[in-house]
């Protein structure tokens, strides 16, 4: 086969467009830490990219859920504090109202405190997060206590279909945020709080002793229902690990996938770039000899 001269040219400028491709595709590594810029690099590399940023997607909103919960958490678990501290304080100016001693004044000075307890239960009752009513189960946009005087909790307070708000934290898998309501700032308590209020007004200490074990049977309930939502924040916090630690993996088989390893795309950019050079030096000396220089 007779080599032409021409053919020594195409040979040349077709393995030197090679070589700039070849360097062009290290240095967009090294400019982006990726080994692929388009699917076309790499298909394998391009498509399990996909799968793996979808489960580090899921990964971060389960994340975000879980703000959500311990949000929910928190915030009912200060509601349960603040209801039980001013029960507590009703029911010591209850033992206090019922002393003999006592003037009728005396007694109604008492309702008055009591009064703005109540007061305080409705608003804790009616507590909002992010503007949705965290003790109405999953009627989130309706107080569970309107306004009222006697206070009178919403009708659907009690029905079992609406007392669960759940999360998702996996997949498949939820997690409940709120209380029971029914269990918490029920109609029960008001109307222990209003019927202490009206026997201390009334100057009838002799009624106190009843409401004093129903006080005492409302209080322990909410204790009851403070201890379930502490096993259940327990049981986040050992979630919030179990995802922390997903998180990181995911990253790590998304950067194994995808990231470039920088120390070998420098070696192999200076090596091409020495190949490069060889490669132009070569090509300088493709000239076809005139007829002087064989005559010379």
């Amino acid at each position: 086969m007779r080599i032409t001269q021409s053919m020594l040219s195409s040979n040349s400028l077709r393995n030197l467009s090679e070589s700039y491709r070849r360097m062009g595709q290290y240095q967009d590594q090294l400019s982006t830490g990726k080994k692929i810029t388009k699917p076309s690099d790499d298909p394998v590399v391009a498509m399990k990219g996909m799968f793996y940023r979808s489960n580090l997607t899921e990964v971060e909103q389960y994340k975000r859920n879980l703000s959500e919960l311990y949000l929910w958490m928190e915030n009912s678990e200060a509601g349960i504090e603040q209801a039980n501290n001013g029960l507590q304080r009703v029911r010591e100016l209850v033992v206090q109202g019922k002393t003999g001693s006592l003037s009728p004044s005396d007694r109604d000075a008492i309702a008055r405190e009591i009064e703005q307890i109540k007061i305080d239960l409705v608003q804790v009752a009616n507590t909002q997060v992010s503007g949705r009513y965290i003790f109405h189960g999953t009627d989130t946009d309706h107080p569970p206590v309107p306004t009222g005087n006697p206070p009178k909790v919403a009708a659907n307070l009690a029905d079992p279909s609406i007392n669960t708000y759940k999360v998702e934290i996996s997949r498949g898998v939820s997690l409940r945020a709120n209380v029971n309501p029914a269990n918490v700032f029920n109609q029960e308590m008001f109307d222990v709080v209003q019927g202490i209020q009206t026997a201390l007004e009334q100057d009838k200490p002799s009624d106190l002793d009843g409401l004093l074990g129903r006080l005492d049977k409302t209080m322990d309930n909410l204790s009851a229902e403070r201890s379930e939502l502490g096993a259940r924040y327990n049981r986040l916090e050992m979630i919030d690990d179990r995802i922390g630690q997903q998180e990181v993996m995911a990253n790590r088989i998304l950067s194994d996938n995808e990231d470039a390893d920088i120390e070998r795309v420098i070696t192999d950019l200076k090596t091409q770039e020495s190949v490069h050079r060889a490669a132009l030096g070569v090509g300088a000396r493709i000239l076809q000899p005139t007829l002087l220089d064989f005559l010379r």
